[in-house]
């Protein structure tokens, strides 16, 4: 019965010691990732405004190729909202909220599930040259207590996760025949 009691007494001490560090923690995250792809800006920016793409190189829609998704409105387009639902992937959608044609693409992520939240991203394309292109892809969200406790470790995970992503989308676009 000690040992109950313990295990019990020490669950409790360590959920009040990740409350109490949740009061303590910041609750916003920014992160932001960039690569340089050898294709022009046109052909870059062309592939990135289009979210139905996100399905040949973006980590998190990979890993779940069989999730169902669901599109309104036309892809490529200001209000464009790519939905999805899956056990893996969990369920949200992404809104296309603002283009600004040949240099930035602004988007809002609604997660429903596995917890709500609302992240702002955007994909900025910067010529390097005429058959260079320069891809910043940005993330910023809050987590609310206490769930602010993993903001650390969620920036960490995302930052991984977009690094994968930007790769798997210049592999892409490095080896389309123009």
């Amino acid at each position: 019965m000690n040992t109950l009691f313990t295990i019990l007494l020490l669950l409790a001490g360590i959920i009040a010691l990740l409350l109490i560090i949740g009061l303590f923690t910041r609750k916003n995250y920014f992160i932001q990732r960039e690569i340089t792809i050898n294709a022009s800006k046109e052909k870059v920016f062309n592939y990135l405004k289009h979210l139905k793409n996100q399905d040949n190189f973006n980590k998190w829609v990979m890993v779940e190729p069989d999730m169902k998704k669901e599109f309104k409105g036309t892809d490529g387009t200001v209000g464009f909202i790519y939905a999805w639902n899956g056990k893996k992937a969990g369920e949200g959608e992404q809104e296309i909220k603002g283009i600004e044609e040949g240099k930035n693409i602004d988007m809002e992520i609604r997660f429903v599930r596995p917890f709500t939240s609302i992240a702002i991203t955007s994909f900025g394309i910067e010529a390097v040259s005429a058959s260079q292109t320069k891809v910043t892809w940005s993330n910023a969200s809050k987590m609310a207590y206490p769930m602010n406790v993993i903001v650390t470790m969620l920036e960490k995970m995302l930052a991984k996760d977009m690094d994968t992503s930007l790769n798997n989308l210049k592999n892409i676009l490095e080896k389309q025949v123009v």
